[in-house]
C-alpha cells in the first residue's frame, strides 16, 4: 500500500514540505474515540495522540484531529505514534454540536462524496434526506443518496418512492440497493474512483453498517438484526472508521444520527433549495422573510404548487437553525470579548498599584 492508496496527493506533500515537517511521517486518522486516534500509514495502523503543543494551542474542539484528516506523527513506542501537527482540510462535513448551543461537530474530514442512506421502510424521511444534502452541499461534498432496503417493498412502491425523491431532490443521482438481496450493489461499487474518499451518511438502523461490509467484501464492522419489536434496525456503530477498499477509493462509516442540526450553513441551504432561492429574485423586498410579506414570490410558488410546501417548510426551519446558531455563536464572541476586556483592565490597574 502507497499513501496515495489513501488519498495522499501532490497539494498535501506541498504542504509537507513548505511547513519543514519532512522530519515527520504522514498517516491519516482512520477511527477517533475519546481523543484517541487509530493513524493509518503504508506501514500499517497506530495508536495515535496528541503532542502537548497540539493540544493546548488548539482554539476549539473542531482544532483536534477528525476522522479522514492527515496528520504528521512520529513514533515513539511500538505501534504507537504522537500527532505533531493536522494538515489543512480540502473538505469538512459537520453539523450543531448536540447539546452545546454555538459549537460545531465534525463528522468526518476530506470527503469527496457522501453515500446518504435512507431505508425505505418506516425511517424513510424525505425532510431528513434535504437535511443531508445541506451539510453535504456546505462542504461541497458531492452527495449520492442510497434507497436501502428494496427488499421490503413491492416495485410499483419502489417506482413511486424514488419518483417522490427525485421530483423534491432533483439533480442528485438516486441508487435503489438490497443489502440482504445485493441488489444494486454493482453500481454503488462503480461510483467509487481510486483515490476518493466517500462517507455512510444516515440514521442510526438504516443499513450502513452492513452496506460497510459489503462495499468492502469483508464483514469488518459489527451489525444487528431489525428489532421485532418497532421493526427498525438497531443502532450499532458508536465511532467513526475509515477503511481503504482494495479495488481503490476510501470508505467512512458514522454513526448513525438521530439529530441533524445545522450551523452557518448558508451556501448548502442555497444550493439545495436553489428553487426557492431563484424565485427570491422575484420577491417585493430584499430582505425578504418568505413568511408574511406582500409581494413575496416564494410564497405565491407555494401556493400555486411551483414549490413543493413540505420542502419550503423544511427550508424555514432550516433557516431558523441556521440564523439561531449564528446569533449565538455572535453572544459568545462578544462575551469573550468583553471578559478579555475587564481582564486586561484588571491586570493594568494591578500594575499600577503595586
Amino acid at each position: 500500500m502507497k499513501l496515495e492508496d489513501l488519498g495522499y496527493d501532490a497539494a498535501l506533500e506541498r504542504y509537507r514540505k513548505s511547513q519543514n515537517l519532512d522530519a515527520f511521517g504522514v498517516g491519516r486518522v482512520i477511527s477517533e474515540h475519546k481523543e484517541r486516534y487509530v493513524v493509518k500509514t503504508p506501514e500499517g495502523e497506530y495508536e495515535g495522540e496528541m503532542v502537548g503543543n497540539l493540544r493546548f494551542t488548539a482554539q476549539s474542539r473542531s482544532d483536534f484531529p477528525a476522522v479522514g484528516d492527515w496528520v504528521a506523527i512520529s513514533e515513539y513506542d511500538d505501534h504507537k505514534v504522537l500527532i505533531h501537527s493536522v494538515f489543512p482540510r480540502r473538505t469538512v462535513i459537520e453539523r450543531q454540536a448536540v447539546g452545546r448551543q454555538g459549537e460545531k461537530q465534525i463528522i468526518a474530514t476530506n470527503i469527496d462524496y457522501a453515500f446518504i442512506v435512507q431505508a425505505v421502510d418506516r425511517d424513510f424521511n424525505l425532510n431528513r434526506i434535504e437535511r443531508y444534502l445541506t451539510i453535504c452541499n456546505a462542504s461541497n461534498v458531492k452527495p449520492i443518496i442510497v434507497l436501502n432496503k428494496i427488499d421490503l417493498i413491492s416495485g410499483s412502491e419502489l417506482s413511486a418512492l424514488a419518483s417522490k425523491v427525485q421530483e423534491r431532490v432533483k439533480h442528485v443521482q438516486v441508487i435503489p440497493i438490497s443489502n440482504e438481496h445485493r441488489t444494486g450493489l454493482e453500481k454503488l461499487k462503480a461510483c467509487i474512483e481510486k483515490g476518493k474518499t466517500y462517507c455512510l451518511l444516515g440514521s442510526s438502523g438504516v443499513g450502513k453498517s452492513t452496506l460497510f461490509n459489503n462495499l468492502s467484501g469483508k464483514p469488518l464492522m459489527k451489525t444487528n438484526t431489525v428489532s421485532s419489536s418497532n421493526h427498525k434496525g438497531r443502532h450499532v456503530t458508536s465511532h467513526r472508521e475509515l477503511l481503504a477498499l482494495e479495488e481503490g477509493g476510501i470508505l467512512i462509516d458514522n454513526p448513525g444520527m438521530r439529530e441533524v442540526g445545522i450551523a452557518d450553513a448558508k451556501d448548502g441551504l442555497e444550493k439545495t433549495f436553489s428553487a426557492i432561492f431563484e424565485w427570491s429574485q422575484g420577491c417585493k423586498f430584499k430582505d425578504c422573510t418568505h413568511t408574511t410579506e406582500v409581494g413575496c414570490a416564494v410564497l405565491k410558488a407555494v401556493e400555486d404548487g411551483q414549490v413543493d410546501r413540505s420542502s419550503y417548510e423544511n427550508f424555514l426551519k432550516m433557516e431558523r437553525e441556521k440564523e439561531h446558531f449564528e446569533s449565538t455563536v455572535a453572544e459568545k464572541r462578544k462575551k469573550e470579548k468583553a471578559l478579555g476586556k475587564m481582564v486586561k483592565h484588571y491586570k493594568k490597574v494591578n500594575y499600577k498599584n503595586r
